[in-house]
């Protein structure tokens, strides 16, 4: 029997034909023990595509956010959001957070407003947060203190940055997601820290059509390349599979109150 796991973040709407045919992935990672999907927003346009996703198939589950990079998206009041995010198919706001690699040093006060927004429309709703950061971890952990995140927590999904920061984040009540980064050749210093992680505050996933793994990388990535994930990070921690699938798949299910 397939371990049960799960790819905490994806976006299936992307995936060349996903938006009118999710079920040629879906299938084809139920094959490999896949069983549910987090399909996440990154613009507010993308919604209610999403909704009738998730509600079509009830191995999906979504999210309602605006991606830190693109100032041109449409944007909402935090009560907006968090009446955005009411139906149960939706589990989360994000992804949100910052990303200093698409931003000018000049430019960042929308950046940051928009991050603080989006934080306090999850307290609102009572959801937790997937966070996107990159080149800027410190604001991001600041941020997250000064608004309160760690009243509804979160998961930090792609995650690559250093102990410090794990522990940070981890300390404000979120968990810590892998990607296909694990498997990178050049992804020593990674690999380090996710050995350090407790059992208890991981998960993975893809990013899909983004970051496929070895050995798939340069082309799209799919949900079910989230077992190559997997593997990697059970050889990584000197852990069966299995285990690590179940342990991830219940970090997943507390987290988001998901039925698997």
């Amino acid at each position: 029997m397939q371990p049960m796991l799960v790819d905490s973040h994806c976006h299936l709407h992307m995936l060349e034909s996903g938006k009118s045919h999710p079920d040629i992935y879906l299938n084809a990672a139920r094959e490999r023990g896949i069983g549910h999907f987090l399909t996440v927003s990154v613009d507010l346009d993308s919604v209610d595509g999403l909704l009738d996703m998730a509600a079509r198939y009830p191995q999906v589950s979504t999210s309602v956010g605006v991606h830190p990079c693109g100032r041109q998206l449409r944007m909402e009041s935090p009560e907006t959001l968090a009446a955005m995010a009411a139906p149960d198919h939706v589990v989360a706001i994000g992804e949100t957070g910052l990303d200093y690699l698409c931003t000018e040093d000049s430019d960042r006060e929308w950046h940051h407003q928009r991050f603080r927004d989006q934080i306090r429309a999850a307290k609102l709703a009572g959801k937790p947060l997937i966070i996107h950061t990159r080149g800027a971890a410190e604001d991001t952990i600041r941020i997250l203190r000064e608004e309160g995140a760690d009243a509804v927590g979160g998961v930090i999904h792609c995650f690559t940055e250093n102990w410090t920061s794990a522990k940070a984040f981890m300390d404000l009540g979120f968990y810590i997601s892998l990607s296909g980064i694990i498997t990178f050749p050049k992804s020593h210093g990674l690999r380090k820290v996710s050995r350090k992680l407790p059992m208890d505050r991981i998960m993975v996933e893809t990013d899909a059509p983004y970051l496929a793994p070895v050995p798939h990388r340069g082309g799209q990535n799919q949900p079910a390349f989230v077992r190559e994930v997997a593997e990697c990070l059970a050889e990584v921690r000197d852990v069966p599979l299995p285990e690590l699938a179940e342990r991830t798949s219940e970090n997943f299910r507390q987290l988001f109150g998901v039925g698997l």
